[in-house]
């Protein structure tokens, strides 16, 4: 991936002028947006501290889905945006009224999940000309939950993620990261001041290989454990990832919903899993997929990267809206996992309980070395 293949905006846009306010966001198909969102709510992540929230709060940042416009929507403080908003920097008199090149605000950004992160979107959806005129992101390793003041000490190591770069008003504004290590924390920074409605932090979750040894048995697949989808038949109404995330889905779209089949074909999911692990269990759930859950459900296992697929769980019938268990008749070896639904339909989550075998620790250990963790 080159950072000269992704799209740049900058400048204003037009003022709202009615309609719907997405119609002229400025927007690209970034490379790297497949993978997960180190900074998802559902895995943890949380903005801890920034140094102003004046006319809108630093959490607006990590909420699920677009921002959201109002254009009648007004509070004591001016107009109320669906984002981070700062007050208007200024100089430090009459004769010096603007702020200094150096001057910025910033946001603590712990992720839901530490990881290699290979792409960032500051997504400035409706600031139009109220946006930062450039951003800047650093990164940081610390281990167990640091304060803000604990990030804030001058013996952090903070890494250039993003150098500081101009943006656009009203624009998802990608970067791509080429910094092959483990992060806990990102320092977001705008300069001079402005709004950004949206952060994405895209990667690969890096786990503590210490954390998942003294768990023993923990699900091989969660996207907090190292777990991920390589490939899926169909991504129509939601993506295969729901699957494997953090807690039981509490709505339709929070699993993963196929289009309607009209051959004689299936659709399916691929997972790498955390590490070489020894499955024991599984559950695959159907909730809140009610006349759309899949009709019945195959498990196939792969150990290493080529290989033939054992089946380990026959076709199974499913039932709408139910979490179904099965233990497996012997701890079952693999790297990869494949669910095959027939013939479409969807799943909300997919579990499967295990530990990780001597090779599987050793490498996730080596790997976590690499990265500097």
């Amino acid at each position: 991936m080159t950072d000269a293949a992704i799209p740049r905006f900058t400048g204003d846009a037009s003022p709202y002028a009615g309609g719907d306010p997405y119609a002229d966001h400025r927007t690209a198909d970034y490379p790297f947006t497949h993978l997960v969102d180190l900074a998802d709510r559902r895995l943890g992540a949380g903005v801890i501290a920034a140094n102003d929230e004046f006319f809108a709060e630093r959490e607006n940042l990590l909420k699920p889905g677009p921002a959201v416009f109002d254009p009648e929507h007004f509070g004591h403080k001016g107009k109320i945006m669906d984002g981070w908003e700062t007050r208007r920097r200024r100089g430090v008199s009459a004769a010096e009224p603007h702020p200094t090149p150096d001057d910025h605000d910033w946001a603590l950004v712990r992720l839901g999940a530490p990881g290699v992160i290979r792409g960032i979107v500051l997504d400035t959806a409706h600031f139009r000309g109220n946006y930062p005129q450039a951003v800047s992101v650093e990164g940081a390793s610390l281990p167990g939950s640091p304060s803000p003041e604990d990030l804030l000490a001058p013996d952090v190591k903070w890494t250039t993620l993003v150098p500081r770069t101009p943006v656009g008003g009203h624009a998802a504004n990608g970067f791509a990261v080429d910094a092959e290590q483990r992060f806990t924390h990102l320092r977001v920074n705008q300069h001079p001041d402005g709004g950004i409605a949206r952060l994405r932090v895209y990667g690969e979750v890096a786990p503590d290989p210490a954390w998942l040894t003294a768990l023993g048995t923990f699900d091989l697949a969660a996207l907090e454990n190292g777990g991920q989808v390589e490939d899926a038949s169909d991504r129509f109404y939601s993506p295969a990832t729901n699957t494997i995330q953090p807690g039981r889905s509490r709505k339709m779209d929070d699993g993963w919903e196929t289009r309607r089949r009209r051959d004689r074909g299936n659709d399916w999911i691929r997972y790498r899993l955390a590490a070489q692990s020894e499955i024991r269990a599984v559950e695959i759930d159907t909730a809140y997929l009610k006349g759309n859950s899949a009709g019945w459900a195959a498990l196939s296992v792969r150990d290493g990267e080529d290989g033939d697929w054992s089946q380990v769980l026959p076709r199974t019938r499913l039932q709408p809206d139910t979490n179904h268990r099965f233990v497996l008749d012997g701890p079952v070896r693999a790297t990869h996992v494949r669910i095959d639904i027939f013939p479409d339909g969807g799943i909300s989550r997919l579990r499967l309980y295990g530990s990780l075998t001597e090779g599987g620790a050793d490498a996730l250990a080596a790997r976590h070395r690499e990265l500097g963790g």
